[in-house]
C-alpha cells in the first residue's frame, strides 16, 4: 500500500498523510494534472469523481463532484494558491453547492500536495489544515481519513498501469 503514514495533530489543526509511488515525479504531476487520469483516483473507490473543471495554475480552480453508490452527488471545489511544478500545489478546499460555491457551514482547509523524488520512488506529502480541532474532527468523523487514504492507496496501480 502506498500510504506509509498519517499523522493527526489536533493543536495544529492537520492531518498529513505519507505515501510513496513506483513512479517518477513528472508521471505523479501528470496525473494530478490531468482531471480525466485524476477522476480514475480522486475519492474513495466507491465514490467516483467527475472534474467539470480543473485548472492547476496559481489562481485556477478545481470543481468536482463525487457520486455515491445511490447516486447522490457531493460537490468540492479547489481555489489553487500556488504551484511550483512538478513539485507542489497549494490549494483551499471547500465542500461545495451545486453551483460549486463553498457550502455554508461546513468546514474548509488549506492543503498542500508535494512530490519528492526519492531513489526511483515519490514520495507525496499531503498536508489538509483545518481553522480550528473542532473542524479537523467535524471532516473526521465523516470519515476523511479512511476516504482519503482508499483513494491514495488506488493511485500506484493507475500509474503503473
Amino acid at each position: 500500500m502506498p500510504v506509509i503514514e498519517v499523522t493527526k495533530d489536533v493543536e495544529a489543526h492537520s492531518i498529513t498523510i505519507i505515501a510513496e509511488f513506483s513512479a517518477s515525479v513528472e508521471r505523479l504531476w501528470e496525473l494530478y494534472a490531468d482531471p480525466r487520469q485524476l477522476e480514475k483516483v480522486f475519492g474513495p473507490p466507491t465514490y467516483p469523481a467527475t472534474f467539470v473543471e480543473h485548472e492547476l495554475t496559481e489562481g485556477g480552480s478545481s470543481k468536482y463532484y463525487m457520486t455515491s453508490p445511490e447516486g447522490e452527488k457531493y460537490c468540492g471545489l479547489w481555489r489553487i494558491t500556488s504551484v511550483n511544478r512538478p513539485n507542489q500545489f497549494t490549494f483551499q478546499d471547500y465542500f461545495a453547492n451545486e453551483n460549486f460555491e463553498p457550502a455554508e457551514g461546513l468546514p474548509a482547509s488549506e492543503c498542500s500536495y508535494s512530490f519528492e523524488s526519492n531513489d526511483q520512488n515519490v514520495r507525496a506529502t499531503y498536508v489538509s489544515v483545518f481553522a480550528s480541532a473542532e473542524a479537523l474532527q467535524e471532516v473526521l468523523d465523516m470519515g476523511m481519513e479512511e476516504g482519503s487514504v482508499s483513494s491514495i492507496n488506488q493511485i500506484d496501480a493507475f500509474l503503473v498501469s
